[in-house]
């Protein structure tokens, strides 16, 4: 068994927590009671038998009686026997007191284990007797007092100053014939686990073993201990061993003594297959014998444990999940549903459930759980690494520049905290170096696999190149496949013979570890990774031939949705089998892969993949969540700059989002064969394009910064292919060269962009190179600026430059940008000098009523041709009404004029609608939603409306118009020439009162096709009165919200 450091973080629903533990994965047999130290001839290590100390067995049967005697108090007494130990008075000098929120809903037993935690044995016993009292239960404190004098007997004298040490409960014949029989059994598991020769075992002497194991059942470690603790991972990273070690301390009698009596460990696998039965019936197969003390299971549920290993393996049909409740133990089930029960805390309610699944848990299954808490088992640290890679090459130098390679890819050195990972990529480079041409560069994760599995065939005996061999990989690849669709990963002897695999080919993947036996399943066999097996998956659609791995549609078909669900969904092993299938493209590799297995690949792929790139076309890849990152890294893992060109001829439009080194250079790859890309948003997040300074490194650094100035060139290329007409570089992090450079692409005259975002750059101060694009472009017509801060410095400069006269910019986006009175100067210069804008959006800027007034003189300028004003949450007041409402009267291009959440009052809409109520006021859309106005104000609108037959578009929403401000409005939309089409009310404070003028407009206005009431109480009487309107022919209403 391999020997790996675990580290997992923790964290639950709510709040979000943290924290590591780092283990090992086995002992010595001669070890007693700690893990052993390194084991120098390198062989698999198992666990080994703890027997039995008096100091650690002795019993006298304390715990059980005092849980007794808590779970015996009603839910009053229990709850001021908890408020007693928030008492100074009833609590040992020097014991801290404990805290309300670790109290509050903790259940009996974990009260009972809480109070452990605080106090010794007799400490517990002491206060606990001392409380009964205060309370007044008299009789329970009678009882109480002989059974303490019958303890303390068995207690015998105690040194004042040491504590008492963890006390088991009592230990019957049927707990020690069954601990026995689950030591026997993990032991037997791993041994039957079998190790590469060449595996380097880590081994980590824990001082501290048992403390951090009681964490994984309390990882948060405050509070009420958690029923429901699920243990995610990715395949490999020791999940199964840490669980498992958990259980084999508890049946080696160091663990979990006071919190459970007995431990039940499932593998989900194994019992998937089985045909109904009872949960008393599985309870029964790890049984010594048939006497299953089934009545003592029931008697204390809150002392059962139940570990359901493999839980994924669990086929679970969406009508089971609304299946009726389950409470009876001895019910016929399938196995499934028994195991959904137990998950919904039907049959056990009161028993801890730990699950280990890889990945992440089913989102169905997820939400049947009761209050679970998730722990992150990641495998190997990144100090794990580098120790493994110095071990296994001998040669600190190599494994750190080896080191070094693999962390500028981040899939990969992430794959690798999976030490069989690990193993796997160190033997294939170090396989790869014997040949002189090696080059480390060169290598991509298929490769890296593909010369693996190279390695070992090039040791394998006769019978995996003789005339068969051709179709038993064949065979087995297909076999892969069709588990990767299946979800299954365990494979029993009858599907072997299925796909007429041959014992003797099975046997030489089993003698180089591409296979194991399952040990807790007859005749089974699994990939000794499930990488592997992605692998071998993967490799099938490149083999020749035509059927299907499912039987059904011919394999390129079968392809065609492979490709489509690996770049749509977020599985992280569809991901990883579209990477190696790109990989196994690759000319070089096809051919070595097609010499070691003596298999003819398939001389139309490359044809059918292309067939199926022009698919891209068709349908808008962004809005199906199209995850570009992902097929660009499987573009690149083909190293064929060639196919990628022709494969990337069909993309539109990406959205990218560059976090790491591999991105980027994935990124660069891809970007520079868009030749037909239109739009693109690309954010760059992270410190890849920030240049460091350190002397020591100064060559070393410049070398990277220059192979990375050349990636962003690379990446700023497509931006000159003619075709790219929208760009977003939202959330991007950039340093002042790479924006320069950026800019540069952007004004060569082969860029036709039109369209810019940059929201949110940092630093902002980058932006200032934006002078480079915007100085006397004709070209871009949209520009959006929104949530920088750009202050007075930076937007002089952007606005000196939008005022050329080659400018012909036509939107500007300029929201949250922290401008303020002294930059409307500056924007009032732009609207009079920038004949072609016509939408400003300003909202979300501390502009106040000194900034409109600047801004409203632009206004009223011939040369201002502005249609579509946005000042939302500017902080204005009425006297901004004041100054809009001359521009309206003289600005003849102003339809659309956005005020919402500003605090206008009724005078601000007053003086408004002096504007408005002119006939000649051209205002087709007024926002005043959350304006701070009353029934006045609605009043002042409705006289405005009367005279005004442009507006089409009025929100007065948030506003406390209440029913008489409707009436008010009623009374014009009613009018045979009012044209309104859409009207705001939510969350105006209406009653069922307004509903009856509401209804007649409804039953007679020709224009009124929009009417939003959310957030009103108007009762079911006010509700069937307009839903009457609603129902009338002549009722034009399209949308009701």
């Amino acid at each position: 068994m391999s020997f790996s450091l675990l580290k997992y973080t923790m964290y639950s629903m709510t709040p979000f927590l943290k924290g590591k533990v780092e283990e090992e994965e086995d002992v010595k047999k001669e070890d007693l009671r700690a893990f052993s130290i390194l084991d120098q001839s390198r062989k698999p290590c198992v666990l080994g038998q703890m027997t039995s100390s008096a100091g650690i067995f002795v019993y006298n049967g304390s715990s059980d009686k005092l849980l007794c005697h808590l779970m015996g108090l009603d839910q009053c007494q229990l709850e001021e026997f908890k408020l007693c130990l928030q008492s100074a008075q009833q609590l040992p000098e020097n014991v801290r007191k404990m805290a309300w929120a670790d109290l509050k809903a903790i259940s009996p037993t974990n009260l009972l284990c809480l109070m452990k935690e605080h106090l010794s044995v007799r400490q517990v016993w002491a206060m606990t007797l001392h409380v009964f009292e205060h309370m007044k239960l008299t009789s329970l404190w009678e009882q109480m007092r002989a059974e303490m004098t019958e303890t303390a007997q068995v207690w015998g004298p105690q040194d004042p100053n040491q504590e008492d040490p963890e006390m088991p409960e009592e230990e019957t014949d049927h707990r020690r014939r069954y601990r026995e029989r689950v030591r026997t059994k993990i032991l037997v598991l791993w041994d039957n686990t079998p190790w590469p020769e060449d595996h380097i075992y880590l081994r980590n002497v824990m001082e501290q073993e048992h403390e951090e194991l009681r964490s994984l059942l309390h990882p948060n470690r405050t509070g009420a201990q958690p029923l429901t603790v699920v243990l995610e991972g990715m395949a490999g990273v020791g999940k199964t061993t840490l669980a498992m070690k958990a259980v084999l301390h508890w049946a080696q009698g160091v663990l979990f003594q006071h919190r459970f009596s007995y431990v039940f460990y499932i593998s989900c696998h194994k019992v998937g297959a089985t045909a109904n039965t009872t949960l008393a019936g599985l309870l029964s197969w790890d049984w010594p014998d048939s006497q299953v003390p089934i009545d003592e299971f029931r008697g204390h549920p809150e002392r059962l444990l139940f570990v359901l290993d493999g839980l994924e393996e669990v086929a679970v049909s969406s009508d089971l999940y609304d299946s009726p409740p389950c409470t009876d133990w001895y019910q016929q089930l399938p196995v499934a549903r028994i195991l959904l029960h137990l998950l919904k805390k039907e049959l056990v309610p009161t028993a801890t459930l730990l699950i280990i699944t890889r990945g992440s848990i089913n989102k169905d299954l997820k939400h049947l759980l009761v209050n679970p808490c998730f722990v992150i088992s990641s495998g190997f640290t990144e100090g794990d690494r580098e120790e493994y890679l110095i071990r296994f090459f001998g040669d600190q130098d190599k494994a750190k520049k080896i080191l070094h390679w693999m962390r500028k890819r981040e899939t990969l050195f992430h794959s690798c905290s999976a030490p069989l990972v690990c193993w796997a990529v160190c033997s294939s480079l170090k396989w790869q170096m014997v040949n002189p041409s090696f080059q480390l560069s060169t290598q991509t994760a298929t490769s890296l696999y593909a010369y693996f599995f190279c390695s070992l065939f090039a040791m394998a005996e006769v019978s995996l190149s003789d005339q068969s061999s051709p179709e038993q990989w064949r065979a087995f690849c297909c076999l892969a496949a069709e588990g990767m669709w299946l979800s299954n990963f365990t494979f029993a002897k009858e599907v072997m013979e299925r796909r007429h695999l041959e014992a003797s080919f099975t046997d030489s993947l089993l003698r180089l570890n591409i296979l194991r036996k399952v040990s807790d399943c007859e005749d089974c066999i699994a990939f000794s990774h499930q990488s592997f097996q992605v692998f071998f998956g993967a490799m099938f659609y490149v083999l020749w031939g035509t059927r299907g791995s499912l039987g059904g549609p011919p394999k390129h078909q079968e392809m065609r949705v492979f490709l489509n669900d690996a770049f749509t969904n977020a599985n992280i092993y569809w991901h990883q089998m579209a990477l190696f299938f790109f990989g196994l493209l690759n000319t070089d590799l096809a051919r070595e892969l097609q010499d070691a297995l003596h298999c003819a690949m398939s001389p139309r792929i490359m044809e059918e993949l292309l067939d199926w790139a022009e698919d891209l076309e068709k349908y808008n890849a962004v809005s199906v969540h199209f995850e570009f990152l992902q097929f660009f890294q499987c573009l690149h893992e083909t190293q064929d700059e060639n196919f990628t060109r022709r494969v990337l001829n069909h993309v539109l439009e990406a959205d990218l989002d560059i976090r790491g080194h591999q991105h980027l250079r994935v990124s660069s790859f891809c970007l520079q064969h868009c030749q037909k890309l239109r739009k693109l948003r690309i954010s760059v997040s992270g410190p890849i394009l920030e240049t460091k300074s350190t002397s020591a490194l100064e060559t070393l650094e410049t070398s990277v910064v220059n192979f990375r100035k050349r990636q962003w060139e690379d990446i700023c290329s497509v931006f000159c292919n003619g075709n790219m007409r929208e760009l977003d570089l939202s959330n991007s992090k950039l340093n002042t060269s790479s924006m320069k450079e950026l800019c540069y692409k952007l004004r060569n005259p082969r860029c036709k962009l039109q369209k810019l975002t940059c929201k949110s750059m940092s630093p902002v101060k980058i932006l200032r190179e934006l002078v480079i694009v915007l100085h006397g472009n004709h070209k871009l017509t949209h520009l959006d600026l929104s949530s920088n801060n750009l202050g007075i410095t930076v937007s002089k400069v952007i606005f000196r430059s939008l005022r050329h006269s080659a400018c012909n910019l036509k939107y500007l986006w300029l929201e949250k940008c922290s401008l303020s009175v002294a930059s409307c100067q500056d924007l009032a210069l732009l609207l009079t000098s920038t004949r072609g804008m016509t939408r400003l959006c300003l909202g979300l800027n501390q502009l106040r009523d000194d900034g409109v007034r600047l801004l409203c003189a632009s206004l009223t300028h011939p040369e201002c041709v502005l249609e579509r004003l946005e000042l939302w949450s500017c902080q204005l007041r009425a006297p901004s009404c004041r100054y809009l409402s001359d521009a309206l009267l003289q600005n003849k291009s102003l339809t659309h004029l956005n005020l919402r959440k500003n605090n206008l009052g009724d005078e601000g809409v007053k003086f408004l609608c002096e504007a408005l109520s002119r006939p000649d006021c051209n205002l087709q859309n007024l926002i005043l939603s959350d304006c701070s106005f009353t029934v006045e104000g609605c009043r002042q609108l409705a006289h405005a409306l009367k005279q005004n037959h442009r507006v089409k578009i009025l929100d007065v929403g948030k506003n406390d118009a209440q029913d008489g401000g409707v009436r008010e409005l009623c009374r014009i939309l009613k009018r045979p020439d009012c044209v309104l089409e859409t009207l705001g009310l939510e969350k105006c404070n209406l009653t069922s009162d307004c509903c009856w003028p509401l209804a007649s407009v409804l039953r007679s206005s020709k224009s009124l096709v929009n009417l939003n009431l959310l957030g009103n109480d108007l009762g079911p009487e006010g509700v069937n009165t307009l839903w009457t309107s609603l129902k009338k022919s002549t009722c034009k209403l399209r949308k009701l919200g």
